[in-house]
């Protein structure tokens, strides 16, 4: 049996609006998704909503709506939001969905009917704003809570625990005994430095419904409902069972595969996720896969933050970047190749309105835009738009980025394979400044020479197309309208020299990426 690579993002909370944080998580997640499916591998690509909770329930209640019909009408513009990045995912689960409930219910049965759970009466205090419990070495020195959790009550309340210490060791032998399981290295690090030097508290499974109804109810005491991580955290394996998928062990599965039995897709491949809720990923969710009886992730990858110009983003202060305003000011590939160029997988990025504008203008108009508009222009000017015979002046050079950019991409190193495919625009534009066609052009004796540099330039623009499919999926459709090839770049085979023929027609250069005032 062999299996599809399957990437998911976190599930964003659905009570509140989609931010940069949010679109840059998916942008990386559909890059790494497209590539792999532009290097011929089976891909699946799942995003989707976390909508059960009590700030959920308070938020419906105070607009006076039931908090499903809050939720459909937040979805909507998630979805919406989804689309305007361009993404390829093949699902978008919603945690409200009767398919997820299913499968939560048959892990919270088997988990409970295992011995895994236990009950307790909890006194302490309790963070309306995270929905958690708070301990005493989540007080500040002196004794006060920080005002980042909101409302802080004291709380007298029974509820279920999963045994999370049982597993303590087991997690941090496996953590070292993979050691791609967490990445980058330093994230995983600081999940065994957790592990190490200290003892797991066991996790809340539950809210009484009493306190909270909007909720999966618990399927061996109805009194009572799911707490919101580990619901959460269950979507994960929600498609892939609610598809009938064979590497979901049973009892998860209700039916044999609507997908392809021969195809697994569990376990998935990456979990992309932010750094913020490391802790859950990481310690929580491999646990629950052991207890019930799962292979876990291949990897959770964990990107970083973004400030605005080195500052933490607040709503109150305005300091914020709205995704949706600069794609609709400079176009979805201008976003998304700032995001992913400025910022590799890892670190915390900064965005800077000089900076963006400064690789909009230099990189996006007068690098690659630059030079597929006068590239093609010249084939026009000089050919009348007709591919002259082929030559390879530059096909080594091209095979030699080709190689590059694919081992990059197979690594999941975004940032670096951008940067790579930008020598290959530089190079091409330094060939056009040094072989000067335009020159050329002028003496009948040189038509063979500028042949020549009219197909290396044409050919470098269709392979740039290729490289660039999984990036800048518009762009790269418009490269290959230009060149008046039929369908779209995504096949990364493609990307082999000589794909241009010799009498081919091309179509009408236009700008890629209109110059602005900055």
């Amino acid at each position: 049996m062999s299996k599809r690579f399957y990437i998911t993002t976190a599930i964003d909370y659905v009570n509140g609006q989609p931010h940069l944080g949010h679109a840059y998580e998916k942008v990386v997640a559909d890059v790494i998704a497209r590539a792999r499916r532009s290097l011929g591998q089976e891909t699946f690509y799942m995003t989707g909503l976390d909508e059960h909770g009590q700030k959920v329930q308070q938020a419906a209640l105070a607009e006076g709506k039931t908090p499903q019909v809050y939720c459909d009408e937040l979805a909507a513009i998630w979805q919406a939001f989804a689309a305007k990045l361009e993404l390829t995912n093949n699902d978008f689960v919603r945690t409200t969905q009767a398919r997820h409930q299913h499968v939560v219910q048959t892990i919270l049965a088997k988990l409970h009917a295992e011995g895994h759970f236990y009950k307790e009466v909890y006194r302490g205090f309790y963070s309306t704003r995270e929905e958690t419990f708070l301990t005493d070495k989540d007080r500040r020195p002196d004794g006060t809570f920080d005002p980042a959790w909101g409302e802080v009550i004291e709380l007298d309340e029974e509820n279920y625990y999963f045994r999370l210490k049982d597993h303590q060791q087991w997690l941090i032998d496996y953590i070292e005994q993979n050691p791609d399981f967490v990445a980058p290295s330093y994230r995983r690090n600081e999940v065994l430095g957790f592990l190490k030097n200290n003892v797991l508290e066991d996790l809340c499974i539950s809210r009484p419904a009493a306190r909270l109804n909007w909720g999966i109810p618990l399927p061996f005491d109805p009194d009572f409902v799911t707490y919101v991580w580990f619901d959460a955290l269950s979507n994960y394996i929600t498609v892939p069972a609610a598809q009938g998928d064979p590497g979901v062990p049973d009892p998860l599965r209700p039916q044999p595969s609507t997908l392809n039995p021969q195809l697994a897709l569990w376990p998935a491949d990456i979990h992309l996720i932010g750094k913020d809720i490391l802790k859950f990923h990481a310690v929580y969710w491999p646990i629950m896969l052991k207890a019930m009886g799962a292979p876990l992730p291949r990897q959770i990858l964990v990107h970083g933050w973004w400030q605005k110009d080195g500052q933490r983003m607040s709503k109150s202060t305005g300091n914020v970047v709205d995704p949706m305003a600069v794609i609709n000011e400079w176009g979805v590939d201008a976003f998304r190749f700032y995001v992913l160029r400025e910022l590799d997988i890892g670190p915390d990025g900064n965005w800077t309105e000089a900076g963006f504008k400064a690789r909009y203008s230099a990189e996006l108009a007068n690098g690659l835009g630059n030079l597929v508009n006068r590239s093609l222009s010249m084939l026009k000017r000089y050919r009348n738009g007709v591919v002259p015979r082929a030559s390879t002046e530059l096909a080594a050079e091209a095979e030699r980025i080709i190689a590059e950019t694919r081992g990059l991409l197979e690594q999941n190193q975004l940032q670096g394979a951008l940067q790579t495919i930008w020598l290959l625009v530089t190079r091409a534009n330094q060939y056009v400044d040094h072989t000067a066609p335009f020159k050329l052009a002028k003496d009948p004796a040189k038509t063979e020479r500028l042949d020549e540099v009219l197909y290396n330039l044409a050919e470098i623009c269709r392979i740039l197309a290729v490289l660039l499919w999984p990036f800048l999926p518009g762009t790269a459709s418009k490269i290959n309208a230009q060149l008046s090839l039929a369908g779209v770049p995504d096949k990364f085979a493609g990307a082999r020299w000589g794909g241009l023929q010799a009498g081919h027609a091309i179509g009408n250069p236009a700008p890629l990426f209109p110059r602005k005032e900055t």
